[in-house]
């Protein structure tokens, strides 16, 4: 039991920095500025925090791909 919330601990700790890294990166891509103020304002709409808006996001990308990459091997 540990383990795995020292596990997760590790987990969130990278996502947060990566996140938090990425915000930062905004500052010199006006692009990436607009996607970030786009999120945060879905974030607040939904009442969530910015960090699980990002998580949100990067998890329906993910199951997208995967369902496609599923598809792709049926055809």
């Amino acid at each position: 039991e540990f383990r795995r919330v020292l596990f997760r601990s590790r987990s969130i700790s990278f996502f947060t920095k990566m996140v938090d890294e990425l915000v930062q990166f905004s500052d010199t891509d006006p692009e990436l500025a607009e996607g970030i103020k786009w999120l945060d304002a879905q974030a607040q709409q939904k009442g969530i925090t910015f960090y699980e808006m990002v998580f949100q996001v990067l998890y329906k990308h993910d199951m997208t791909n995967r369902a496609q990459q599923w598809l792709n091997t049926r055809n």
